[in-house]
């Protein structure tokens, strides 16, 4: 029986300039972040002790870094799968020296589950996720029940979880999956203002040009400390179904 876990992503071969893998090649052990079966030493990897905000999904980078450019007292942290997005990215870092910006080039949950200690987080940024329209496909969608207790452990009380999307049916399983989550509580009735500290994504505006809807959803670590025992069980049963970090 094949029990490896369901991704949210399909590693496929896209082309990669000469410039993002030669930014990856050179820069990569300067501004990336190797994974590992280890827990972060945020001070090693940014010579500071600061809010830590993740991205999972950061594409090409260009969001990322405008909110880290702007955010000099938080340290961020960007997820990205694809070489492409990641050579892009460490490549703006180099240019633009934006100190407090790192990048890691592996699958987000176990960078959640192995390196993310609990309750480490200020914030986190989910921006405009692979919707996997197809209804067989929505088992791939990451916002699932298992990734709502994970994240919100990550989180420290009153952290909070932004994403946003601009298909109407994964909002809805967004606004859904999360507002069930005990350890987490919507900031509005139900999505959110888009906030201007958001930048207007690539895929934000071609979904605008196709006419999608964007919903922002924002979402707080509740304080409460009764809901972190069933945060902690929630979260080695997810380990156990993803095989965790043994």
């Amino acid at each position: 029986m094949d029990k490896r876990p369901i991704r949210s992503y399909v590693l496929r071969q896209g082309r990669i300039s000469p410039g993002q893998s030669r930014a990856i090649r050179t820069l990569h052990a300067h501004y990336g972040v190797p994974f590992a079966r280890a827990m972060l030493e945020q001070r090693r990897v940014y010579g500071r002790e600061a809010r830590l905000i993740l991205e999972i999904g950061s594409g090409m980078g260009e969001t990322t870094a405008e909110i880290a450019r702007k955010n000099t007292d938080t340290d961020f942290l960007a997820i990205e799968v694809y070489a492409p997005g990641v050579g892009s990215l460490l490549k703006r870092i180099e240019e633009e020296g934006i100190a407090n910006l790192r990048v890691i080039q592996h699958d987000a949950v176990e960078v959640l589950e192995c390196m993310v200690p609990d309750g480490a987080l200020a914030g986190i940024h989910l921006f405009f996720p692979d919707p996997w329209p197809k209804r067989r496909h929505h088992k791939r969608r990451l916002v699932q029940p298992a990734f709502a207790a994970l994240a919100a452990r990550k989180l420290a009380p009153g952290g909070y979880l932004h994403a946003a999307t601009d298909w109407p049916d994964y909002a809805e399983q967004m606004l859904a999956v999360l507002a069930a989550e005990p350890l987490l509580e919507n900031t509005a009735t139900g999505y959110a203002p888009r906030p201007a500290h958001r930048p207007q994504t690539k895929f934000e505006r071609r979904g605008l040009a196709l006419g999608h809807p964007v919903r922002d959803l924002m979402f707080r670590r509740r304080r409460a400390p009764q809901e972190i025992t069933r945060a902690t069980r929630l979260g080695t049963a997810a380990r156990a179904r993803s095989g965790g970090c043994a």
